[in-house]
């Protein structure tokens, strides 16, 4: 039976983070936004309620309907979660006198509490409120306090509901993951049995009843999610399966030949499509971000489309989305303001007709990886570093030719080949080049110069959606840009991009 932690979502950054640890406990759960709870509950073994940027002494905060919930399945909540329970409760909450932001030790720990159970005296946690539950119900235990929050945590009597002012999902919290093994094993009864290979063999049966003898086309980018999509696909349906993989004259520097080669070794039935000329004509004058997306992604369609017509009756359009692109099209608050056009979120153009199939749209992306590992996938499919679907179009900055591709693909390759050597490449959750439109004043033997300015990006994070610059050697940075502005004609100028997420995105456009 499939067992499901329902985490409903408050708005807080750290929601995500929640599910995550909920998941590398081997537990499979969801997010749902706090409004939104499903209707069935059936298969849910235990509740958790994030943080929130609200107050609960606003007019405006969020208020969940826990009525199928709160006393009859166990309820565990975080931050906001557990001040709402308080308030909810009967309880007060105030601003706090002290706001604590932060690290802060535990002073008590009742060791009765199963949540709190095994926890270590002075145990380090994360606090991150403005608020303070200032008194609970008579029927609220106080589970654990620190020196200037006296109910960081409680436990309502006869109810397996539990209340924490801390935030266990984040590595601050030293012990964060032995408490929330507490709460899903201990008080959920969960049996820790999501694993990668319980998702392949459950995945591979849903595909199989749900397409049965269909027609499935896939587009292939090269990438991780597709690529272990379409070997999820090629595994439930076979030749059934039928991949596209369409150069767009905007990939790296041999990576067409390359990645259409690899695709054969796996056995699937891939189609390589050279449509280089299409997308960079459809390029021409368009030098603003979003624009060249939609022209990079309306070609794609028209290619994809043409493509598919020369395949007969087929069904289904699969695509490679994961887990982080569906929560954000649900949000708490709707989909968030557009920051960039996702390339495959959105939908398709009513013409083309296609039912659509998405394997891994319950993955995150380290999961994504755990699966292609399991599947036995080589490494250099695996563990390549993401890269976005309008490829080099939103690197080369300003208006997109030939030849200032052509520069970028070079200046990539120098790049990427010598992180390779210095065995710095899977050290690296994703590392690009970008062509700046700025020239500056060089001098190369007695001439001067005035060439392009390139700029290398190489960030250290977990699933992109937080991501620190990589403090990458100084004797690596030297040897790249010294063999970049000798063997790239058009550059003479290297910068190196030391900028984190947020404020920075990781790519530039």
């Amino acid at each position: 039976m499939k067992e499901i932690i329902l985490i409903l979502d408050f708005g807080s950054q750290y929601t995500q983070l929640i599910a995550r640890k909920v998941r590398e406990l081997n537990v499979y759960c969801e997010i749902h936004p706090y409004n939104k709870i499903p209707e069935n509950i059936s298969a849910v073994v235990g509740v958790i309620l994030s943080g929130s940027p609200f107050s609960v002494r606003d007019a405006e905060a969020p208020i969940p309907d826990l009525s199928k919930i709160k006393g009859k399945l166990p309820l565990l909540g975080v931050c906001y979660g557990a001040q709402f329970l308080a308030q909810s409760g009967g309880g007060e909450v105030l601003p706090s006198e002290i706001r604590e932001y932060g690290r802060a030790n535990l002073s008590y720990i009742d060791r009765s509490c199963t949540l709190v159970n095994g926890m270590s005296d002075n145990s380090q946690v994360w606090m991150s409120h403005g608020d303070t539950i200032l008194n609970v119900p008579d029927n609220f235990k106080i589970s654990t306090s620190t020196e200037t929050v006296r109910v960081a945590g409680f436990k309502i009597e006869k109810e397996d509901t539990y209340g924490i002012q801390f935030h266990p999902e984040v590595y601050h919290t030293t012990e964060g993951k032995a408490l929330l093994k507490n709460f899903l094993v201990d008080i959920c009864g969960c049996h820790q049995n999501w694993t990668p290979d319980s998702f392949i063999e459950l995945t591979i049966s849903s595909l199989q009843a749900k397409l049965g003898n269909d027609k499935v086309v896939l587009g292939l980018s090269g990438g991780v999610d597709s690529s272990v999509a379409a070997v999820l696909l090629h595994q439930a349906i076979g030749k059934n399966l039928y991949c596209i993989f369409v150069d767009n004259g905007l990939l790296r520097k041999n990576e067409f030949e390359d990645v259409l080669h690899s695709y054969q070794d796996l056995g699937l039935n891939v189609k390589g499509v050279n449509a280089a000329d299409k997308f960079l004509d459809a390029l021409i004058g368009i030098t603003e971000p979003e624009k060249k997306r939609k022209a990079i992604g309306n070609s794609f369609i028209e290619v994809f489309d043409e493509e598919s017509h020369l395949i007969e009756d087929v069904v289904w359009l699969a695509q490679g989305t994961i887990y982080p692109d569906v929560i954000e099209s649900v949000s708490v608050n709707g989909p968030s303001a557009t920051i960039k056009s996702h390339h495959n979120v959105g939908g398709l153009p009513d013409f083309m007709k296609l039912k659509i199939v998405e394997p891994l749209n319950t993955l995150f992306k380290d999961e994504v990886r755990r699966i292609g590992r399991a599947l036995n996938m080589p490494s250099f499919i695996i563990d390549r570093h993401p890269f976005p679907g309008p490829g080099l179009g939103i690197r080369v900055l300003g208006e997109v030719t030939r030849e200032r591709v052509k520069i970028l693909q070079e200046v990539d390759h120098i790049y990427i080949q010598n992180m390779k050597a210095f065995g710095l490449y899977d050290k690296v959750w994703q590392a690009a080049a970008i062509l700046l439109p700025v020239q500056s004043v060089g001098v190369m033997g007695d001439e001067r110069t005035y060439e392009n300015v390139v700029a290398l990006r190489a960030v250290e994070s977990t699933d992109g959606m937080t991501a620190d610059w990589s403090p990458l050697p100084y004797d690596y940075l030297s040897k790249v840009s010294s063999e970049i502005i000798n063997k790239v004609s058009g550059v003479n100028r290297v910068v190196y991009d030391i900028s984190s997420k947020p404020p920075a995105t990781i790519e530039w456009e």
